[in-house]
């Protein structure tokens, strides 16, 4: 591509537009949806199965991507194995502006079938604050008593804001 074809974030022009491929190959104006779903593919690959999850910050990172630009809330879970590498990567739970319902025993069953040693939870704040509140707090401590039934470790409890993330774990509130 070369450099007048460029897009920039900062770009006002209107000819350029952003292309993708239809069913039947046919390459079509990109709406918002189709930008972000290339773009969380995008971030699939970067986290594939087997990746070491061996820094906060790179948990951070990769939740970052996953919920921060999401209007509504959704609880996520990563599962790992006893050396911390991804198993697999579930928005578990979809919620409204404000809040998701969470269901210990689908958190439970979730870990039990993908053979789990160890799960890191993550919600998002879709208001750009990262400040838990009391029922986060409450609820962390639901799900890792029912996951310690089960010998399944919680590692962390991540809220995402936009792009900022506060971790649980490193505040020492897990």
């Amino acid at each position: 591509m070369n450099q007048t074809n460029q897009l920039s974030l900062f770009d006002t022009r209107s000819d350029i537009v952003l292309h993708v491929r239809d069913t039947q190959g046919n390459y079509v104006p990109a709406s918002d949806d189709s930008i972000i779903s290339a773009a969380r593919m995008v971030v699939e690959k970067k986290m594939l199965r087997g990746k070491t999850f061996n820094h906060p910050n790179l948990v951070k990172d990769f939740l970052k991507d996953k919920l921060g630009a999401l209007d509504h809330e959704v609880f996520a879970v990563i599962y790992t194995d006893s050396q911390h590498r991804l198993i697999d990567y579930q928005e578990l739970f979809r919620g409204t502006i404000s809040q998701a319902a969470v269901y210990p025993r689908e958190l439970v069953k979730e870990a039990l079938k993908r053979n789990a040693s160890a799960v890191i939870i993550a919600h998002n704040h879709p208001s750009g604050s990262c400040e838990p509140s009391r029922q986060d707090l409450e609820l962390t401590k639901i799900l890792k008593e029912a996951l310690n039934l089960i010998d399944v470790r919680m590692l962390d409890h991540v809220i995402v804001g936009g792009n900022r993330t506060l971790s649980l774990a490193e505040t020492g509130q897990l």
